[in-house]
This record gives structure tokens, C-alpha cells and sequence, in this order.
């Protein structure tokens, strides 16, 4: 392939001055080039312009073509422009490649060639076309590539993928890292909208859609915390945050863009900070407990002792005598507090329950075995409505606790004016197995007790036996088992208490 000097082409370059003048006002540089047989290149017209794309006379570029397109353009980009220009003569395609100079003065350039071949009856091939200055929209290009590459990064980095929801035409962009969220491959895509709201968590659906309507007004933005399930069918949370961008004519929004993060590990250890702060009050509400024990009945047992020990040392026999029987009394009932602290430590510390898979209605035909003397001496019906075949994986030395405890409370305070009843009914809640113990005693005014129901040493009758602490000791192995009491109650006519066990049917 050689370029030859256009004086060996014998062709005028003599042009309507009119033209030229035109030509020369383009601020591209606008050039004929012809081929002829034997491989052979030769520029018959360049415009003045070329002084400025190329610091070359127009005499200069006729005389020497080959100065246009290998001696100024750098080394490693002359192949790219020889052999697109092949190309299009063999092809016919446009010749259109984008190549670097090193001019004198204005140093390293870049340059784009656009030239279209027609064939000549005689053979030869005219390439018109024009070459420009693309040097500072190279720079631009090469800046936006390091902005993509540093947003790219940074929101890959901060767990962030981009959306552009098109409102109006119901699509949306998402970005790879958004897919790469829902479990996909990292890459970009257009989808329908309803995709992404598809797989919005039925719970979240109307907390989102009140934060969309709020955040995509005018002079606002949308921030909103919600799950999107995955293609595992798993959930991740997010964090969603945008702007809207484009209003149509009614104010409504029609396009808005954010970014959405992945913030599933924070809202998880957010969660379970939530549970250990909810149990550490739980805790608190039970140290409560032990402390009432210790500051008031274990010093009062402490102050008794201390009192009558001291008048004991300056009693004369007969006085010992009566004291001995009010010492011994004190000691039982400190004997007895004691014993209950044990019981509720040791259901508190146990660090793992022993579990097994318990018959319901054997358990409970054992209690009241072991109440039959009472149940007969106060005429009490008994009614069990539990299939023979429930069973329940509970540890057996709470359940049978539990189930002695309602069955004796509700014979203690059954009521002198009707015949006592007592009925144990199971069934199915929210898919948990559920027992109900229900009485036709007393009652409760839960108006005036329900938040001390289950306190220690709390009592809402006048009983001899009572002593306000089996509720308490029920409620904590029922909830160390994962379960929790509800409790409806009416004066003088009856309680009932639900048992909610932690397994379902």
C-alpha cells in the first residue's frame, strides 16, 4: 500500500471558490482521497483546517500523504488505520477509525477519520470524508470511565445497587449488584416493575408504598427499609432510597432513581439486640422478683429470729417454751421462702431442658389420680375434652407441675354458692397447640390485677392456704419451655387459662 504525491496524479485541484470557502469554514478537515490500481493512495484535496487538525499547509498534505496517516499518527495505532482502510475499499463499509498524533506544537491528539468509498467506472475508488479534533472529548470519555469505575466500586463496596424506575412506562432499570441481591448473576437489566414489587415481603408492602407516596414528591426523597425475597426464596432486608426526577403534567411523578442496600446483617443484629434486650428485661422483671424475696420476707424471717433470739437469752423456762413454738414457726417459713428461691433458680439456670414427647391426656389423668381425695371431697366435675392421641414435647417434671398447679387453684378457689366444674379443652391457634384450663370458681378482677397476676407471693383471695406463689413458679416453666400463659377471668364466674405450647399442630 503506498500514498502517493498528488502531482503524479496529474488531477486539478482547482476548485469553484465558493466552495472552498465553505469547506474552509467546517472546522473539521474535509479530504478526497482516491485509489488507484496497484495499491497505490493519493489526497487530491485537503481543506485549509488541516493546519489545525494536522500543523500541516494544504500544501504540505498534497504533496506527502503518507505524512496523514502513518508519519504523525503514532506507531502503535497505524496498523489500526491501514487495515480498516483495506476494509472499506474491499468491503465498501465506511471508514471510520479513531487514532492518535503527535503533533509538533500542540503535542499527543486524538483524531476521527469518517470517509465514505465509491467506486469509479475506471476502476479507481474516491474516499470523501472528513477528519476531527476528538481530543477533549477523549479526556471527557476517559473521565466518566473513572467515575463509572469509582461509583461502580463504591457502591459494590457499600453493598449498593442502583435502580431507575420509569414510572410512567411501568419499567426498571436495575444495576448488577441489585440482581446480584436477589441471588442472580452481577449484570444489568431492564425488567417490568412489577418484578421488583413481586418480591417485596407481604408484611412490608404497605409500610413501602406509604414511604413511596411520601418520598416521590416534589422537593422530597423516598427512603424506605423492607424485604425482598430471593430466588432461593429466602429474604434479604433492604434499605431503598431515591429521588424523583420527572413530574408529568399532573405533578405526578414519572421517573425516579436510588439505590438500594443490602443491610440484611445490621438488621439482623439489630434484631437480636432487640431479643436480648428484651430478655435482659425479662430478667430485671425477675431479679425484681428475688429482690422482694430477699428485701422483705427474708428479713423479716432474719428480723423474728434476731428478736426472739434476743428476748430468748433473758426469758425465764416457761417464756423459752412459748418462744421455742414462734421459732419454729419463723424457721418453717424461712425453710419454705428458701425452698421456693431454689425451685425458681434452679428453673432459671437450667441451660438446657430435657425435652420429650409427652401424652397430654395421660399426664393429666395421672394429676388428678393424685387428686382424687379432693376432687371427690369437694364434689368437683370433671370434663376432658383432649384427644386420646395429642401429644406435646415438654419436659414431663414441668408439665406435670403445671397441670397440678391450675388443677389444685382452681379446686382451692372454687366458689361455696354452685357445685364446683373444672374443664380441660385442647385446641389449635395460629397453628400452635393450645390448652385451656377453665373453672367456675371465684374469678379474678383483672381490672385491678392483671399486671401482678403472676408476681411472687401475689394473692386475690382470702385464702388460708394461699400464698401467691404457684402462678409465679407455672408462668416461669411454661415460658423456659418457649410457651406463654393467657389468662380471662370474670368475678364470681370462672378463669380460664390457655396454655400455648412452642410446637405446631
Amino acid at each position: 500500500m503506498k500514498f502517493l504525491k498528488s502531482t503524479e496524479t496529474g488531477e486539478s485541484t482547482k476548485l469553484k471558490a465558493f466552495y472552498k470557502k465553505l469547506l474552509d469554514q467546517v472546522p473539521d478537515l474535509i479530504f478526497k482521497m482516491v485509489w488507484f490500481k496497484d495499491d497505490l493512495y493519493s489526497i487530491i484535496y485537503t481543506s485549509e483546517t488541516v493546519n489545525e487538525i494536522y500543523e500541516l499547509s494544504v500544501g504540505q498534505a498534497l504533496n506527502d500523504t503518507d505524512i496523514l496517516f502513518k508519519g504523525r499518527v503514532v506507531p502503535e495505532d497505524r496498523p489500526l488505520i491501514l487495515e480498516s482502510l483495506e476494509k472499506s475499499r474491499v468491503t465498501g463499509c465506511l471508514w471510520d477509525p479513531e487514532y492518535r498524533v503527535m503533533l509538533p506544537q500542540k503535542g499527543l491528539r486524538w483524531l476521527k477519520l469518517i470517509a465514505r468509498p465509491e467506486p469509479q467506472q475506471n476502476g479507481t475508488i474516491h474516499f470523501y470524508g472528513r477528519i476531527t479534533d476528538i481530543t477533549d472529548y477523549k479526556a471527557q470519555e476517559q473521565r466518566l470511565k473513572k467515575s463509572e469505575e469509582r461509583l461502580k466500586y463504591a457502591l459494590a463496596a457499600a453493598s449498593e445497587g442502583i435502580w431507575d424506575w420509569d414510572i410512567a412506562k411501568g419499567r426498571t432499570y436495575l444495576s448488577g449488584h441489585a440482581m446480584q441481591i436477589l441471588g442472580r448473576e452481577e449484570e444489568d437489566i431492564e425488567v417490568p416493575s412489577q418484578f421488583w414489587l413481586d418480591r417485596i415481603h407481604p408484611d412490608d408492602i404497605e409500610a413501602r408504598e406509604k414511604a413511596r407516596k411520601k418520598g416521590l414528591k416534589k422537593d422530597a426523597s423516598y427512603e424506605s427499609i423492607y424485604r425482598v425475597r430471593r430466588d432461593d426464596g429466602t429474604y434479604r432486608w433492604l434499605l431503598s432510597r431515591g429521588k424523583a426526577i420527572e413530574f408529568d403534567a399532573k405533578g405526578k411523578p414519572a421517573r425516579a432513581i436510588g439505590v438500594h442496600k443490602d443491610i440484611t446483617e445490621i438488621k439482623e443484629k439489630e434484631i437480636n439486640l432487640a431479643n436480648t434486650i428484651s430478655i435482659i428485661s425479662s430478667q430485671n422483671n425477675k431479679l425484681s422478683n428475688f429482690a422482694h424475696i430477699v428485701s422483705h420476707n427474708l428479713r423479716s424471717h432474719a428480723g423474728n429470729l434476731k428478736m426472739f433470739i434476743d428476748l430468748f437469752k433473758n426469758a425465764d423456762e416457761a417464756a423459752r417454751k412459748e418462744m421455742m413454738q414462734h421459732l419454729e414457726e419463723i424457721s418453717d417459713g424461712l425453710s419454705i421462702t428458701i425452698g421456693h428461691l431454689n425451685e425458681l433458680v434452679a428453673i432459671q439456670s437450667e441451660v438446657k431442658i430435657v425435652k420429650e414427647k409427652l401424652n397430654l391426656r395421660h399426664y393429666l389423668k395421672n394429676i388428678l389420680n393424685i387428686l382424687h381425695n379432693e376432687i371427690i371431697k369437694h364434689g368437683v366435675t370433671i370434663e376432658i375434652n383432649i384427644p386420646i392421641d395429642v401429644t406435646v414435647n415438654y419436659n414431663p417434671a414441668y408439665l406435670e407441675s403445671i397441670l397440678l398447679n391450675f388443677t389444685t387453684n382452681a379446686i382451692k378457689y372454687s366458689s361455696p354458692d354452685r357445685k364446683p366444674m373444672l374443664s380441660y379443652d385442647y385446641s389449635i391457634s395460629d397453628g400452635r397447640k393450645v390448652l385451656s384450663v377453665t373453672d367456675n370458681g371465684l374469678g379474678i378482677d383483672l381490672k385491678r390485677h392483671k399486671n401482678s397476676l403472676f408476681g411472687m407471693y401475689k394473692t386475690f383471695h382470702k385464702h388460708q392456704n394461699s400464698r401467691g406463689i404457684g402462678l409465679f413458679i407455672t408462668k416461669n416453666q411454661v415460658e423456659a419451655m418457649g410457651g406463654k400463659i393467657e389468662v380471662t377471668s370474670e368475678v364470681n364466674k370462672g378463669t380460664t387459662f390457655k396454655i400455648y405450647f412452642n410446637e405446631e399442630d
